[in-house]
Protein backbone atom coordinates (compact mmCIF):
# COMPACT_ATOMS: atom_id res chain seq x y z
CA UNK A 1 0.00 0.00 0.00
CA UNK A 2 1.46 3.31 -0.74
CA UNK A 3 2.38 5.73 1.93
CA UNK A 4 -0.17 8.59 1.58
CA UNK A 5 -3.25 5.58 1.29
CA UNK A 6 -1.71 4.64 4.60
CA UNK A 7 -3.39 6.86 6.53
CA UNK A 8 -6.63 5.38 6.92
CA UNK A 9 -5.62 1.93 6.94
CA UNK A 10 -6.63 -0.12 9.99
CA UNK A 11 -4.16 -2.16 10.72
CA UNK A 12 -1.73 -0.79 13.02
CA UNK A 13 1.22 1.04 11.69
CA UNK A 14 4.71 2.01 13.65
CA UNK A 15 3.34 5.11 15.32
CA UNK A 16 -0.06 3.26 16.26
CA UNK A 17 2.05 0.81 18.66
CA UNK A 18 3.88 3.32 20.38
CA UNK A 19 1.08 5.75 21.63
CA UNK A 20 -0.55 2.65 24.21
CA UNK A 21 -1.69 5.40 26.62
CA UNK A 22 -4.60 6.32 24.33
CA UNK A 23 -6.09 2.63 25.41
CA UNK A 24 -8.65 2.45 27.94
CA UNK A 25 -7.58 0.14 30.96
CA UNK A 26 -11.46 -0.56 31.73
CA UNK A 27 -14.85 -0.66 31.12
CA UNK A 28 -15.55 3.01 32.21
CA UNK A 29 -13.03 4.24 30.33
CA UNK A 30 -14.34 2.43 27.18
CA UNK A 31 -16.55 3.91 24.82
CA UNK A 32 -19.10 1.81 21.89
CA UNK A 33 -19.52 -1.84 21.89
CA UNK A 34 -22.12 -1.38 25.04
CA UNK A 35 -23.96 -4.98 24.39
CA UNK A 36 -20.87 -6.52 24.47
CA UNK A 37 -19.51 -4.42 27.57
CA UNK A 38 -22.89 -5.56 29.44
CA UNK A 39 -22.22 -9.52 28.93
CA UNK A 40 -18.60 -9.17 29.81
CA UNK A 41 -19.19 -7.27 33.18
CA UNK A 42 -21.56 -10.40 34.11
CA UNK A 43 -19.22 -12.91 32.89
CA UNK A 44 -16.40 -11.06 34.74
CA UNK A 45 -17.90 -10.89 38.00
CA UNK A 46 -19.62 -14.41 38.31
CA UNK A 47 -16.15 -15.93 37.37
CA UNK A 48 -14.66 -13.89 39.90
CA UNK A 49 -17.20 -14.94 42.50
CA UNK A 50 -16.56 -18.90 41.72
CA UNK A 51 -13.08 -18.11 41.79
CA UNK A 52 -12.75 -19.74 38.51
CA UNK A 53 -11.22 -18.44 35.38
CA UNK A 54 -12.94 -16.69 32.39
CA UNK A 55 -14.18 -19.38 29.91
CA UNK A 56 -12.06 -18.85 26.90
CA UNK A 57 -12.48 -15.60 24.47
CA UNK A 58 -13.01 -15.17 20.74
CA UNK A 59 -12.47 -11.73 19.49
CA UNK A 60 -13.81 -11.36 15.92
CA UNK A 61 -14.32 -8.34 13.75
CA UNK A 62 -12.08 -6.40 11.33
CA UNK A 63 -8.91 -4.82 12.24
CA UNK A 64 -8.92 -1.45 14.68
CA UNK A 65 -11.92 -1.99 16.42
CA UNK A 66 -9.95 -2.27 19.69
CA UNK A 67 -9.76 -6.44 19.96
CA UNK A 68 -6.19 -6.00 21.47
CA UNK A 69 -7.43 -3.30 23.98
CA UNK A 70 -10.38 -5.61 25.15
CA UNK A 71 -7.79 -8.18 26.13
CA UNK A 72 -5.81 -6.30 28.01
CA UNK A 73 -9.34 -4.67 29.41
CA UNK A 74 -10.39 -8.34 30.30
CA UNK A 75 -7.57 -8.96 32.36
CA UNK A 76 -7.14 -6.12 34.00
CA UNK A 77 -11.27 -6.14 35.23
CA UNK A 78 -10.42 -9.64 36.43
CA UNK A 79 -7.07 -8.59 38.07
CA UNK A 80 -5.08 -10.88 36.81
CA UNK A 81 -1.81 -10.59 34.31
CA UNK A 82 -2.13 -11.01 30.56
CA UNK A 83 0.69 -12.63 28.24
CA UNK A 84 0.61 -11.83 24.59
CA UNK A 85 1.97 -13.50 21.74
CA UNK A 86 0.39 -13.81 18.02
CA UNK A 87 -0.47 -17.08 15.75
CA UNK A 88 2.37 -16.44 12.93
CA UNK A 89 5.23 -16.38 15.81
CA UNK A 90 4.24 -20.03 17.07
CA UNK A 91 6.04 -22.28 15.14
CA UNK A 92 6.08 -25.30 16.75
CA UNK A 93 4.34 -27.28 19.67
CA UNK A 94 6.97 -26.65 21.96
CA UNK A 95 6.61 -23.08 21.50
CA UNK A 96 2.84 -22.94 22.45
CA UNK A 97 3.78 -25.44 25.11
CA UNK A 98 6.63 -23.33 26.62
CA UNK A 99 4.13 -20.66 26.87
CA UNK A 100 1.34 -22.56 28.29
CA UNK A 101 3.80 -24.06 31.14
CA UNK A 102 4.74 -20.18 32.36
CA UNK A 103 1.46 -18.83 32.57
CA UNK A 104 0.07 -18.44 36.68
CA UNK A 105 -3.20 -19.56 37.48
CA UNK A 106 -5.69 -17.57 36.58
CA UNK A 107 -3.75 -15.24 33.91
CA UNK A 108 -4.85 -14.28 30.76
CA UNK A 109 -3.12 -15.80 27.53
CA UNK A 110 -3.64 -13.53 24.65
CA UNK A 111 -3.31 -14.87 21.09
CA UNK A 112 -3.60 -12.05 17.98
CA UNK A 113 -4.03 -13.42 14.85
CA UNK A 114 -5.11 -16.83 16.15
CA UNK A 115 -6.35 -17.61 12.55
CA UNK A 116 -2.62 -17.70 11.39
CA UNK A 117 -1.65 -20.48 13.93
CA UNK A 118 -0.57 -23.99 12.07
CA UNK A 119 -3.08 -26.92 12.85
CA UNK A 120 -0.09 -28.70 14.28
CA UNK A 121 0.31 -25.96 17.04
CA UNK A 122 -3.35 -25.75 17.11
CA UNK A 123 -3.97 -29.55 18.14
CA UNK A 124 -1.96 -28.43 21.90
CA UNK A 125 -4.28 -26.25 22.38
CA UNK A 126 -7.36 -28.51 22.55
CA UNK A 127 -6.94 -30.11 25.60
CA UNK A 128 -4.83 -27.38 27.51
CA UNK A 129 -8.54 -25.49 26.73
CA UNK A 130 -10.41 -28.08 27.92
CA UNK A 131 -8.78 -30.18 30.79
CA UNK A 132 -5.79 -27.84 31.47
CA UNK A 133 -3.80 -30.06 30.17
CA UNK A 134 -0.20 -30.79 27.92
CA UNK A 135 0.08 -33.57 26.27
CA UNK A 136 3.60 -34.20 25.20
CA UNK A 137 5.14 -37.07 22.85
CA UNK A 138 8.42 -38.00 24.19
CA UNK A 139 10.38 -40.00 21.96
CA UNK A 140 9.63 -41.41 18.18
CA UNK A 141 8.33 -44.41 16.47
CA UNK A 142 7.27 -47.62 18.87
CA UNK A 143 9.00 -46.33 21.43
CA UNK A 144 7.11 -43.12 21.84
CA UNK A 145 4.98 -42.33 24.62
CA UNK A 146 2.50 -39.25 25.45
CA UNK A 147 3.42 -37.62 28.68
CA UNK A 148 0.15 -35.75 30.71
CA UNK A 149 1.01 -32.21 32.21
CA UNK A 150 -0.89 -30.12 34.71
CA UNK A 151 -1.50 -26.64 33.58
CA UNK A 152 -2.78 -23.51 36.05
CA UNK A 153 -6.41 -23.21 35.24
CA UNK A 154 -6.14 -20.09 32.34
CA UNK A 155 -8.40 -17.88 30.34
CA UNK A 156 -7.08 -17.91 26.33
CA UNK A 157 -8.41 -14.85 24.40
CA UNK A 158 -8.10 -15.12 20.94
CA UNK A 159 -8.23 -12.62 18.35
CA UNK A 160 -9.10 -12.88 14.78
CA UNK A 161 -9.71 -10.53 11.61
CA UNK A 162 -10.96 -13.59 9.80
CA UNK A 163 -12.93 -16.37 11.36
CA UNK A 164 -13.81 -18.49 8.84
CA UNK A 165 -9.70 -19.52 8.75
CA UNK A 166 -10.29 -20.87 12.17
CA UNK A 167 -11.09 -24.51 12.38
CA UNK A 168 -14.08 -25.82 13.56
CA UNK A 169 -12.09 -27.85 16.68
CA UNK A 170 -10.55 -24.46 17.33
CA UNK A 171 -13.75 -22.39 17.06
CA UNK A 172 -16.06 -24.68 18.97
CA UNK A 173 -13.79 -24.41 22.22
CA UNK A 174 -13.89 -20.50 23.03
CA UNK A 175 -17.77 -20.19 24.90
CA UNK A 176 -17.42 -16.36 24.89
CA UNK A 177 -17.67 -15.36 20.88
CA UNK A 178 -17.50 -11.73 20.54
CA UNK A 179 -18.04 -9.55 17.20
CA UNK A 180 -16.74 -6.15 16.66
CA UNK A 181 -19.13 -3.75 15.17
CA UNK A 182 -18.02 -0.51 13.56
CA UNK A 183 -18.33 2.33 16.12
CA UNK A 184 -21.19 5.11 15.29
CA UNK A 185 -19.40 8.68 14.78
CA UNK A 186 -20.87 9.91 18.12
CA UNK A 187 -19.11 7.14 19.95
CA UNK A 188 -15.84 7.82 17.72
CA UNK A 189 -16.32 11.08 18.65
CA UNK A 190 -16.06 10.59 22.47
CA UNK A 191 -12.76 8.64 21.98
CA UNK A 192 -11.33 11.45 19.80
CA UNK A 193 -12.17 14.02 22.88
CA UNK A 194 -10.55 11.68 25.45
CA UNK A 195 -7.58 10.84 23.19
CA UNK A 196 -7.37 14.45 22.96
CA UNK A 197 -7.26 15.07 27.05
CA UNK A 198 -4.66 12.95 27.08
CA UNK A 199 -2.55 14.27 24.27
CA UNK A 200 -2.86 17.30 25.89
CA UNK A 201 -4.54 18.97 22.40
CA UNK A 202 -7.49 21.24 22.57
CA UNK A 203 -10.42 20.16 20.12
CA UNK A 204 -14.01 21.23 19.88
CA UNK A 205 -16.92 18.66 20.03
CA UNK A 206 -17.83 19.67 16.15
CA UNK A 207 -13.96 19.53 15.12
CA UNK A 208 -13.71 16.09 16.62
CA UNK A 209 -17.69 14.87 15.52
CA UNK A 210 -16.01 15.49 11.66
CA UNK A 211 -13.08 13.36 12.66
CA UNK A 212 -15.44 10.30 13.79
CA UNK A 213 -17.34 10.90 10.44
CA UNK A 214 -14.21 10.00 8.36
CA UNK A 215 -12.79 7.63 10.50
CA UNK A 216 -14.33 4.25 8.95
CA UNK A 217 -15.69 3.53 12.25
CA UNK A 218 -12.36 2.74 13.74
CA UNK A 219 -10.68 4.03 16.55
CA UNK A 220 -7.30 3.03 15.48
CA UNK A 221 -8.06 5.72 12.47
CA UNK A 222 -9.65 8.29 14.57
CA UNK A 223 -6.77 8.94 17.40
CA UNK A 224 -4.67 8.70 13.82
CA UNK A 225 -6.61 11.54 12.12
CA UNK A 226 -6.25 13.32 15.20
CA UNK A 227 -2.89 13.20 15.57
CA UNK A 228 -2.51 14.61 12.22
CA UNK A 229 -5.19 17.08 12.82
CA UNK A 230 -2.86 18.24 15.89
CA UNK A 231 -0.30 18.75 13.54
CA UNK A 232 -1.52 21.64 10.82
CA UNK A 233 -3.04 22.97 14.32
CA UNK A 234 0.00 23.69 15.78
CA UNK A 235 1.38 24.93 12.56
CA UNK A 236 -1.65 27.00 11.87
CA UNK A 237 -4.48 27.60 14.76
CA UNK A 238 -1.94 27.88 17.86
CA UNK A 239 -2.73 24.42 18.39
CA UNK A 240 -6.34 24.31 18.27
CA UNK A 241 -8.21 21.70 16.24
CA UNK A 242 -11.04 24.25 14.68
CA UNK A 243 -13.47 22.70 11.74
CA UNK A 244 -11.08 24.67 9.23
CA UNK A 245 -8.51 22.82 10.57
CA UNK A 246 -9.70 19.27 10.21
CA UNK A 247 -10.74 19.79 6.54
CA UNK A 248 -7.95 21.16 5.44
CA UNK A 249 -6.08 18.31 7.37
CA UNK A 250 -8.05 15.49 5.25
CA UNK A 251 -8.33 17.16 2.17
CA UNK A 252 -4.66 16.81 2.58
CA UNK A 253 -4.49 13.32 3.06
CA UNK A 254 -7.09 12.67 0.53
CA UNK A 255 -9.92 11.23 2.90
CA UNK A 256 -13.18 12.43 1.54
CA UNK A 257 -16.59 13.50 3.54
CA UNK A 258 -17.16 9.34 3.45
CA UNK A 259 -14.10 8.52 4.99
CA UNK A 260 -13.04 6.91 1.55
CA UNK A 261 -9.03 7.35 0.36
CA UNK A 262 -7.63 7.20 -3.01
CA UNK A 263 -7.29 3.17 -2.41
CA UNK A 264 -11.00 3.00 -2.05
CA UNK A 265 -11.90 5.27 -4.87
CA UNK A 266 -9.67 3.32 -7.17
CA UNK A 267 -11.70 0.23 -6.38
CA UNK A 268 -14.49 1.66 -6.75
CA UNK A 269 -13.51 3.01 -10.33
CA UNK A 270 -12.51 0.53 -11.64
CA UNK A 271 -15.51 -2.15 -10.72
CA UNK A 272 -17.78 0.80 -12.17
CA UNK A 273 -15.81 2.43 -15.10
CA UNK A 274 -13.55 -1.13 -15.86
CA UNK A 275 -16.09 -3.45 -15.19
CA UNK A 276 -19.62 -1.97 -15.85
CA UNK A 277 -20.27 -1.80 -12.30
CA UNK A 278 -19.76 -5.78 -11.72
CA UNK A 279 -19.65 -8.12 -10.91
CA UNK A 280 -16.15 -8.74 -10.90
CA UNK A 281 -13.69 -11.60 -9.25
CA UNK A 282 -11.60 -10.10 -6.22
CA UNK A 283 -8.01 -11.30 -8.15
CA UNK A 284 -9.09 -9.37 -10.94
CA UNK A 285 -9.31 -6.25 -8.94
CA UNK A 286 -6.41 -6.51 -7.24
CA UNK A 287 -4.41 -6.97 -10.63
CA UNK A 288 -6.14 -3.74 -11.49
CA UNK A 289 -5.58 -1.48 -8.83
CA UNK A 290 -1.72 -3.38 -8.12
CA UNK A 291 -3.30 -4.54 -4.37
CA UNK A 292 -3.21 -8.43 -2.70
CA UNK A 293 -6.23 -9.41 -2.83
CA UNK A 294 -6.22 -10.25 0.86
CA UNK A 295 -4.74 -6.68 1.65
CA UNK A 296 -8.32 -5.63 -0.59
CA UNK A 297 -10.73 -8.13 1.53
CA UNK A 298 -9.65 -7.63 5.16
CA UNK A 299 -8.46 -3.51 5.00
CA UNK A 300 -10.60 -2.38 2.43
CA UNK A 301 -14.24 -3.83 1.92
CA UNK A 302 -15.17 -4.49 5.48
CA UNK A 303 -16.03 -0.65 5.24
CA UNK A 304 -16.96 -0.50 1.87
CA UNK A 305 -19.66 -2.71 2.53
CA UNK A 306 -20.62 -1.59 5.47
CA UNK A 307 -21.43 1.80 3.63
CA UNK A 308 -23.44 -0.12 1.03
CA UNK A 309 -20.86 0.51 -1.46
CA UNK A 310 -19.88 -2.62 -2.46
CA UNK A 311 -21.74 -5.88 -2.42
CA UNK A 312 -20.49 -9.78 -2.62
CA UNK A 313 -22.52 -12.16 -4.85
CA UNK A 314 -21.40 -15.48 -5.42
CA UNK A 315 -20.45 -14.59 -8.89
CA UNK A 316 -17.44 -11.54 -7.22
CA UNK A 317 -18.30 -7.92 -6.21
CA UNK A 318 -20.48 -5.34 -7.34
CA UNK A 319 -20.89 -1.30 -7.03
CA UNK A 320 -24.06 -0.21 -5.58
CA UNK A 321 -25.56 2.99 -7.24
CA UNK A 322 -24.56 4.82 -3.64
CA UNK A 323 -21.07 4.34 -4.41
CA UNK A 324 -21.56 5.54 -7.90
CA UNK A 325 -23.27 8.80 -6.53
CA UNK A 326 -20.43 9.12 -3.82
CA UNK A 327 -17.58 8.53 -6.78
CA UNK A 328 -19.79 11.41 -8.98
CA UNK A 329 -21.11 9.54 -11.90
CA UNK A 330 -24.21 10.19 -13.45
CA UNK A 331 -26.39 6.59 -13.66
CA UNK A 332 -26.41 7.36 -17.64
CA UNK A 333 -22.69 8.14 -17.79
CA UNK A 334 -19.54 6.52 -16.11
CA UNK A 335 -17.04 8.81 -17.62
CA UNK A 336 -17.80 11.94 -15.15
CA UNK A 337 -16.11 11.55 -12.09
CA UNK A 338 -15.59 14.15 -10.34
CA UNK A 339 -12.13 14.01 -8.60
Amino acid sequence: MEEQDKITTPTPLEEDQKEVSLRPRYFDEYVGQEEMKENLKVFIASSRRRGHPLDHVLLHGPPGLGKTTMANLIANELGVGLKSTSGPVIERQGDLAAILTSLEAGQVLFVDEIHRMSRVVEEVLYSAMEDFKLDIMIGQGPSARTLKLDLPPFTLIGATTRTGLLSTPLRERFGIPLHFGFYKPEELAKIILRSAGILEVEIYDASALEIGKRSRGTPRIANRLLKRARDFADLKAGGVITETIVNETLRRLGVDEYGMDKLDRKILEQILVGHAGGPVGINTIAASVGEEPDTIEDVVEPYLLQMGFLQRTPRGRMATDKAREALGLKPQGLDQLKF
